[in-house]
């Protein structure tokens, strides 16, 4: 056991998802530091993890392992090599996957990211088609001046017509208010480097691309993120990767405490210097000195919970921060052949490539759904006789939707395949819902007013915030990791302002526009 009375010691808060378990890895691996991970929930993972559920694995949201950072695909293949070609017997594998994601609208499937392409022509029509293509041409003669929401965001890239068709309700479904609502920032940091030209030059590129290595295909430097054609993926799912790492965490003499809620944070001048720390199992509270503190927690919690208090009017702007709320139904449905599908069905789902398929229909509140048959056979108890699906809602907790029982929104999700033409409620014998809290950092609400706070909680020079929701950003797991790679960098030179911490993922373009 390490010696905890004399090391230098880092209060990792909340902290065993990507951002957390990466900052205590490399801490291990590269200083004397003792890090203690405080996770709230009995998990490993955060919205990383994998559930199962009799012997089916759900993968919230979706995680294509695939970065522009050689760092994070060098760290994620030490962790979990890659199977070799052949194949191997060894579990502790990544897998080399085809991505194929597609837009389901009008019950027709597009491709993602839209192109104008004859396909894509033929199916939205002739005269919606020549809207498009005009409303393109204009915006490109006439982009509008400023962007002051995500809406002319969207409209300066792809043109008021093409905006209302693909983006548009889509968008609105996942955040739940107008897109005129948003700040445009939620389109710089997911879709920046994304345009109607760009997937054109990529479509014509596939056309003609001979066969590259491997790692060259991983990494694809020069490839908008939506544009990828390829990922790794673990056998198990993500959380298999993050079970390994706490694996070898414990192993390296780091310590992961779980079900442990912080309840209250402790500063004196410009240092952090305790934390109160409730167990939840027992209801014991006590405090905890630490030289360094990493947050991933909200920050809405973490200014709440400050002591002394910040000024009122930061606290105003942490507790006017908002999130967006999310629900996975997982479906198991049984294969179905061919020549035995419904005379009102034209798809069948177990036949279907997608990894994840957008729903466009408006009638439907269901916006996204998974196939885990196609991130992974592993993923499936018997991949051969079942289907196994997601369901993806976004909603606000205590709404109608998050408080539906779980037996209603299995039969309510069974329902909206029917509606969508995609299975019959019929053909789903089992389900379950899995419920996640503040999935999503919202650019509204008082965001735009962030900056001040972060420029002051970024004057405790021993406290970095890291992870999407440490630093209330809407970063993907490799960001996440970044930053807290980053974190120990900083560390380890002495740097006590965290405006390398903050810059990652401002510059960069390769997100893929997921929720």
């Amino acid at each position: 056991m390490p010696d905890t009375n004399t090391r230098r010691k880092i209060a990792i808060i909340a902290g065993a998802g990507p951002a957390g378990l990466t900052a205590a890895y490399e801490l291990l691996q590269r200083t004397d530091i003792l890090p203690v991970v405080l996770e709230k929930t009995p998990d490993i993972g955060g919205i990383s993890k994998t559930v199962t559920y009799k012997g089916n694995r759900i993968d919230i949201g979706g995680h294509r392992f695939f970065s522009k950072s050689g760092r994070v695909m060098d760290w994620w293949l030490k962790i979990l090599p890659l199977e070799e070609p052949e194949g191997s017997a060894s579990a502790e594998r990544m897998l080399l996957r085809r991505r194929l994601s597609r837009i389901y609208f009008l019950q027709k499937f597009f491709t993602y990211p839209v192109t104008l392409s004859s396909d894509t022509l033929r199916k939205l029509g002739l005269i919606r088609s020549a809207a498009i293509f005009f409303s393109y041409l204009r915006i490109r003669v006439r982009p509008l001046k400023e962007e002051r929401s995500l809406e002319d965001f969207l409209i300066n890239r792809f043109g008021r017509t093409l905006y209302l068709t693909f983006f548009k309700d889509y968008t609105e479904k996942v955040w739940g208010i107008p897109c005129s609502k948003i700040a445009p920032e939620w389109g710089a940091q997911r879709i920046k480097g994304l345009s109607v030209a760009r997937t054109i030059r990529h479509a014509l590129r596939q056309s003609f691309k001979r066969t590259r290595k491997i790692t060259e295909n991983l990494r694809q430097q020069n490839t908008e993120t939506s544009l990828i054609d390829q990922f790794l993926y673990p056998k198990y799912g993500p959380g298999q990767l993050w079970e390994e790492v706490a694996r070898q965490i414990r192993e390296m003499g780091g310590m992961i405490i779980r079900e442990q809620e912080v309840i209250g944070t402790r500063t004196e001048g410009d240092r952090v210097v305790q934390v109160r720390v409730k167990d939840l199992p027992t209801g014991t509270v006590r405090s905890m000195d630490s030289d360094y503190f990493f947050s991933t927690m909200p920050v809405q919690e973490l200014v709440r919970n400050m002591q002394p208090a910040l000024p009122e009017f930061l606290r105003e702007i942490a507790n006017g921060l908002m999130y967006r709320d999310f629900i996975t139904v997982g479906l198991l449905l049984h294969k179905t052949a061919a020549r035995e599908l419904p005379l009102d069905r034209k798809y069948d789902l177990g036949a279907l490539k997608d990894n994840w398929i957008y729903i466009q229909e408006k009638e439907v509140k269901v916006g996204r759904l998974q196939v885990f048959n196609n991130w992974s056979p592993f993923m499936v108890a018997k991949p051969k006789d079942t289907v196994w699906i997601g369901m993806e809602y976004f909603c606000q907790e205590g709404d109608a939707l998050w408080r539906m029982e779980d037996s209603d929104l299995i039969r309510f999700a069974s329902r909206e395949l029917n509606v969508i033409g995609l299975a019959n409620e019929q053909e789903v014998p089992d389900g379950t819902v899995i419920r996640v809290e503040k999935a999503y950092p919202a650019y509204f609400g008082t965001y735009d007013r962030f900056d001040l706070l972060r420029e002051r909680l970024s004057q405790f020079e021993n406290m970095f915030l890291i992870g999407r929701n440490g630093m209330h950003k809407y970063n993907n797991s490799d960001h996440s990791m970044l930053t807290a790679m980053t974190a120990v960098d900083n560390i380890i030179e002495g740097r006590k302002h965290p405006a390398n911490i903050w810059s990652i993922n401002t510059e960069q373009t390769y997100h893929e526009k997921k929720a």
